[in-house]
């Protein structure tokens, strides 16, 4: 089992930044890729990015290639997601998820264990 806690998320000007941290517990131990998503209203969760164990490789949305940054503090058993030049579109609450090891994709929902609460993100004009 593991639990998942983001924060860092508030209310930013387009063009602004927010760095989010997600906080992992529990069996940390596992090799967990961590990925981030984020859902607005009305729409379906949708990918972002994301990580893998010992933060080898990151992988990102179309969307978001030039502008976020995914990274992971394994001795702190963190990972962050930094967003820059953010746009009012992407309001949006955003999620950390963990995925066990073997998966053979990492952009669905579906491909994830365990989630985090959510922390809301505000982009205003």
């Amino acid at each position: 089992q593991v639990q998942l806690v983001e924060s860092g998320g508030g209310l930013v000007r387009a063009g602004g930044s927010l760095r989010l941290s997600c906080t992992l517990s529990g069996d940390t131990a596992g090799t967990y890729s961590l990925g981030w998503f984020r859902q607005a209203a009305g729409k379906d969760r949708e990918f972002v990015a994301r990580i893998t164990w010992g933060g080898a490789w990151a992988t990102y949305a179309d969307s978001v290639r030039g502008r976020f940054s995914v990274s992971r503090d394994m001795d702190k058993n963190q990972a962050y997601l930094q967003m820059n030049v953010l746009k009012p579109h992407e309001t949006a609450i955003y999620y950390c998820a963990a995925s066990g090891p073997g998966r053979p994709s990492y952009i669905h929902p579906g491909d994830y264990d365990y989630w985090g609460q959510g922390t809301q993100v505000t982009v205003s004009t």
